[in-house]
């Protein structure tokens, strides 16, 4: 018999196709129902003091998440990825001062003008390595820090965006109604991490695992590398815009400080909290680090000593972040049972 006689005889081998539209159906299922909670939250705890915290959840949790996107799953560490929040905020507190355009059509606007600014910079940054990367990206946002200072007719200088952000009322919806601000912060949160999911839960969030684990044998297997390194460069910047845009709803204003390295400080810290290994683990780091600056601030003057113990902790104690610690128990536990049953 023949090589190709026994190559017709033989049996197509057939690779099963994993179907990912019930894990898809999943994680609508779960964002539908999370936002359903935090809609009727008020209902049941009209406190505003708590309703601001979920505000500013929302706004730190899409730009902490939004850098995991980037270092957990791409292995780029930004020190300047602060720079699109505050572009979001100043993007598109500008854009409704000026131009009193609908907030739907601003917040468009703001989105797309991030988008070219981030595929410019981000063009420039991928190209580089690890500490390159970092310190290209911080150069970057300190330039755009500075712009916010020196342009004082534009941004206000240091005295930030001042008179307010105008909230004309759109499809029945009225930002200068707390409530409505609450519930429109919420439904961005829910439908960011949602979409930040679909991400890094796709064949692309998959090639970005490749990249992080070994560039160079992803770029011999044919992958672009620069090219998916930016395009989620610029997805990251997006959401941290967004992120943005809900602080500066929720201040009426934007400020220096949002487009400080700061920021990104916070962003960072904001992951090793949580973890980098788990998706919501920035959303907890996100609520860690708020009750936490709350707290220390509200009980001491010195809050950066007891912030960089914590820091330490984090650090040199547990190795990892929260989500990730408490994943890597609950899989040791599992394993143990196993072996009892055995």
């Amino acid at each position: 018999m023949t090589e190709l006689q026994a190559g017709e005889g033989a049996q197509t081998l057939k690779v099963p196709r994993i179907d990912a539209r019930p894990q898809r159906y999943r994680d609508v299922l779960i964002a539908l129902a999370a936002f359903v909670v935090l809609a009727l939250l008020p209902a049941f705890f009209g406190s505003k003091q708590l309703l601001d915290f979920i505000i500013r959840c929302a706004a730190y949790g899409l730009f902490a998440t939004s850098l995991n996107l980037l270092v957990g799953y791409t292995g780029m560490i930004s020190f300047g990825h602060g720079m699109f929040f505050g572009l979001g905020a100043y993007g598109f507190g500008l854009m409704m001062q000026k131009t009193g355009v609908p907030v739907p059509v601003a917040f468009a606007a703001t989105l797309a003008i991030t988008c070219v600014i981030a595929a410019i910079i981000g063009a420039i940054c991928v190209r580089l390595k690890d500490i390159y990367f970092a310190f290209v990206t911080l150069a970057f946002q300190m330039l755009i820090h500075s712009t916010i200072l020196s342009w004082q007719s534009l941004t206000g200088g240091d005295q930030g965006l001042r008179g307010g952000i105008p909230r004309p009322p759109f499809l029945g919806i009225d930002l200068s109604n707390h409530l409505h601000l609450y519930i429109a912060s919420c439904a961005l949160l829910v439908i960011g991490l949602l979409l930040m999911r679909q991400v890094a839960q796709s064949p692309f969030g998959y090639t970005l695992r490749m990249i992080r684990d070994n560039a160079t044998r992803a770029s011999f297997i044919g992958i672009d590398v620069w090219r998916a390194k930016l395009v989620i460069f610029v997805l990251a910047a997006l959401f941290a815009s967004t992120g943005g845009m809900i602080m500066a709803l929720f201040v009426s204003g934007a400020y220096p400080e949002f487009a400080y390295w700061t920021i990104s400080g916070d962003a960072i810290f904001i992951n090793m909290l949580g973890g980098v290994t788990t998706f919501l683990g920035p959303m907890v780091g996100t609520m860690l680090f708020l009750i936490l600056n709350d707290t220390v601030t509200r009980l001491t003057e010195y809050h950066g000593i007891v912030l960089g113990i914590v820091i330490l902790f984090f650090a040199i104690g547990l190795r990892k972040g929260l989500m990730d610690f408490v994943v890597e128990w609950v899989v040791q536990r599992r394993e143990k049972a196993g072996e009892r049953t055995l």
